[in-house]
């Protein structure tokens, strides 16, 4: 029973499946304006997500994923994460995100605006955190 109290239930969906569905001790989370950390208790909010990594802690190990934009439900007991995209290091593909940040580098020397340059930094932006979080396969 001491695991519910000092745990809570994290659950990360993006639409196409069940990403995570673990028991937690904390978790970090980027928020659309910089790293929110949620503890077991902690007060109820929702918040937009940015693009970075989720870190959860979970019987003293460590758990990683990219994330990229959606809404974080917190309650005291459970955090739910909707999420346009998440993967795990295992999951994602190093070429592939590779390429996607020469494209984005290459949308933002090319950007002839403010829309497009913040296009080619969102891009960019996701591709170095997948490659953040691959490297620690």
């Amino acid at each position: 029973m001491a695991e519910s109290v000092e745990t809570f239930e994290l659950e990360i969906v993006t639409p196409e499946k069940q990403v995570v569905k673990d028991r937690a001790s904390e978790v970090q989370i980027p928020g659309s304006h910089g790293y929110l950390g949620i503890l077991p208790g902690h007060a109820p909010l929702i918040t937009e997500l940015g693009i970075g990594e989720i870190t959860y802690v979970h019987q003293g190990v460590s758990t990683q994923l990219c994330v990229c934009w959606g809404f974080a439900e917190v309650l005291p007991d459970k955090v739910t994460i909707l999420a346009e995209a998440a993967e795990r290091a295992e999951d994602i593909d190093v070429a592939r995100a590779q390429a996607a940040r020469l494209r984005a580098q290459e949308h933002l020397k090319d950007a002839e605006d403010a829309t497009q340059f913040e296009e080619g930094f969102a891009a960019l932006s996701r591709a170095e955190a997948r490659l953040a979080i691959a490297k620690q396969k």
